[in-house]
């Protein structure tokens, strides 16, 4: 509730209306972002809602929000604090128990590319970040996950629901706990697009900002499936810099686009390698993620360089974002993830679905 004070909240409110969202190209006030308006005297408190806890800009937002209202005649402090509500894409999904507002599905034309590590440190990044997010591991011949984030097992299911396991703030769901480590899955396209279904309809996923999907490599029956399924907000393509990975990268791609499904932008794993002389070993090339985003029309997100870190917390169950959060690895996928929540703001507000954001509490 935003307590009045006339003449000084006027002012308060049109120096803030000077302070764009960098993103959104809009200014702050148009976008009902300042809530909480409290005037003390000289002393101006208001909440800054942003439309993702992991918003690349927030620096950037409070510093021009501060200096803005630290200019208007007679204030002396300025007190501002962030909150979050991350918009939904639109998207119906009629399946789903409960609502998922974003739905992003991680792909790559080939397998050994690091599309699954991309994808479970995006859903660890994200929940640090204060997201509400599910990890749904949709590669039924590979389930790497449940390994990745180091859980074995589902809790009890209940009332004929499964529930997600959890872990690092992330609730996940995989085939992995379904099956003995050991057993082939040698499934046919029905039974496979049942599973994924069955993924959506009888797990408890609960309230999600957002649910990140981790699909098989290939352009096979998952991806059909997962589009037939729910409706995706978008798609991520990972792929590594040599000419092999990204002729099948790009094929990855055309199949978000038969499937109408908006491209987010490509990622580039295993970019180079840093020597301990500071130089750096370009070990599959260089560049070519850059190229394929470049002559597909779509955005480039950024480079992960290689690190055995990666490969130790993938084996041990402790995502790099967590075991090593200040590497150059980390940092680069805490970027990615920024960028891409960014994305996906941007993407869900062109919807119009931001205008119920000054209705929260």
């Amino acid at each position: 509730m935003i307590k009045r004070n006339m003449v000084e909240e006027k002012a308060v409110m049109a120096a803030l209306s000077t302070v764009q969202e960098p993103e959104l190209h809009k200014d702050l006030v148009t976008l009902n972002m300042i809530q909480d308006l409290e005037i003390k005297g000289d002393q101006v408190g208001f909440t800054i809602m942003l439309t993702t806890p992991a918003c690349p800009l927030k620096n950037q937002i409070e510093r021009e929000a501060r200096a803005a209202v630290a200019s208007v005649p007679g204030v002396s402090a300025v007190e501002i604090r962030f909150d979050s509500n991350v918009p939904s894409d639109g998207r119906q999904r009629g399946l789903l128990e409960l609502p998922i507002r974003n739905a992003i599905a991680v792909a790559s034309g080939k397998g050994g590319v690091g599309k699954s590590t991309v994808a479970v440190n995006v859903a660890v990044a994200l929940a640090e970040s204060g997201a509400r997010v599910g990890l749904l591991d949709a590669d039924i011949y590979g389930p790497n996950v449940p390994t990745m984030m180091g859980v074995s097992h589902l809790p009890p299911p209940r009332d004929g629901k499964l529930y997600p396991a959890e872990a690092y703030g992330v609730k996940l769901m995989s085939i992995g706990f379904l099956v003995k480590p050991e057993q082939p899955l040698i499934w046919r396209g029905p039974m496979l697009h049942s599973a994924i279904r069955q993924f959506l309809t009888d797990v408890v996923w609960g309230e999600l900002d957002y649910l990140v999907v981790d699909l098989p490599p290939g352009t096979g029956d998952a991806g059909l499936s997962l589009a037939q399924s729910m409706p995706l907000s978008g798609g991520v393509i990972v792929t590594l810099p040599q000419q092999v990975s990204l002729d099948d990268a790009r094929r990855g791609l055309e199949m978000f686009r038969q499937l109408n499904v908006p491209i987010f932008g490509v990622v580039e794993n295993m970019s180079y390698l840093e020597l301990p002389d500071g130089t750096r070993m370009d070990v599959f090339g260089s560049g070519g993620g850059e190229r394929l985003a470049k002559e597909a029309g779509v955005p480039y997100i950024g480079a992960i360089p290689m690190d055995p870190s990666v490969r130790e917390g993938g084996d041990k169950g402790v995502p790099v974002v967590v075991s090593h959060p200040d590497s150059a690895v980390s940092l680069a996928l805490q970027h990615i993830t920024k960028d891409l929540a960014a994305k996906i703001s941007v993407a869900a507000v062109s919807q119009g679905d931001f205008i119920p954001i000054n209705m929260i509490g």
